[in-house]
């Protein structure tokens, strides 16, 4: 056990490191397992060695971070702890002050975790990048940001953003409307994170000039993609073929981004997983970068990383020689 008292010389910043009516030390102090009082200009922090050098990393990194501008919360004290849990080296600055975009509404997006962080770096630097891991760990929407970023910075002429039409796990049956009414309810989650990133009348327009499309993956056959950013989302569910298909559509000064969740395959039993398939095949070749994610950089409830912690567990009681985070085999 130990105790490590820490002097702030600025009164302003330490208020708002410590949050309103100290909500963001108390949140330190659950997550770390330590015991922690704010006095005067000073934070007393007391508990088991390690826990009390992680919550002192920890309020020194933030405490810099809010003297350079940035406003601390408690989820980024959350955040800031499993950082440098994982990696007490990890410079907080470094993952938090890298900003992908600022949206309309003037929200700064940037990673929050460090494989956040490798996976926006991954896409500055290479071509093609796959996002493999759970639900809610920002994989569409970090890739997104960098689309809309690289099309206003004019890195790129369009952006092209795709998704298998499969069902997940039910059957909906016929579908009224033409052909693109039919295939909006499988497109719906991208169109959300566009307008999350852009004003709805600008990507309205966008859209009306084909300057950001919005397709099912099938309507990519026989194109040639220049100048573009195209992302396929939940491409778990894209047989081995169309994996192929889309991967050989990018064309001069184009990049792709690959995103999905292995363990959340709703092709038909027997049908292999053109996203598994491709992490075996296309590992290892110059300018492709595999970034893999695991519930620790979930960025959405907190209970959405038990909940995964969970099943992956039952998956691996169940199947023992199944590795943590993979698909279990189907079932017709």
């Amino acid at each position: 056990m130990s105790e490590q008292r820490l002097s702030f010389d600025d009164s302003d910043s330490l208020r708002s490191l410590l949050g309103p009516h100290e909500a963001n030390l108390r949140h330190l102090a659950d997550d770390a397992g330590v015991s922690a009082r704010a006095r005067g200009g000073e934070v007393v922090l007391s508990g088991p060695d390690e826990a009390v050098a992680l919550a002192t990393a920890v309020l020194e990194q933030l405490y810099q971070l809010i003297h350079q501008g940035y406003p601390v919360y408690e989820v980024d004290v959350d955040f800031a702890v499993r950082i440098l849990a994982a990696d007490p080296a990890a410079s907080l600055k470094d993952i938090f002050l890298d900003q992908v975009y600022i949206t309309g509404k003037r929200r700064i997006i940037s990673p929050k975790t460090i494989n956040q962080k490798k996976y926006i770096e991954a896409i500055r630097r290479h071509d093609i990048v796959f996002g493999i891991g759970p639900a809610g760990t920002g994989k569409t929407y970090l890739a997104m940001a960098m689309a809309v970023d690289c099309l206003l910075k004019g890195k790129v002429d369009r952006i092209v953003l795709c998704r298998p039409a499969v069902e997940a796990g039910e059957r909906l049956g016929y579908l009224p409307g033409d052909l693109a009414d039919k295939v909006n309810p499988y497109l719906r989650p991208l169109y959300d994170a566009l307008h999350d990133m852009i004003d709805f009348d600008k990507a309205g327009r966008l859209m009306s000039k084909g300057v950001i499309e919005v397709a099912p993956l099938a309507f990519m056959r026989g194109r040639t993609l220049n100048s573009a950013f195209v992302i396929l989302d939940e491409a778990q569910n894209a047989k081995t073929e169309q994996m192929k298909m889309f991967l050989t559509r990018l064309g001069f000064d184009s990049r792709a981004v690959i995103t999905g969740d292995v363990t959340q395959v709703d092709l038909p039993g027997g049908t292999a997983s053109g996203l598994v398939e491709a992490r075996r095949i296309l590992a290892g070749i110059k300018g492709i970068s595999f970034i893999l994610f695991n519930e620790t950089d979930v960025v959405r409830h907190s209970l959405v990383r038990a909940i995964i912690r969970a099943y992956d567990e039952d998956g691996l009681r169940r199947d023992p020689g199944r590795p943590a985070g993979q698909p279990e085999p189907h079932a017709d």
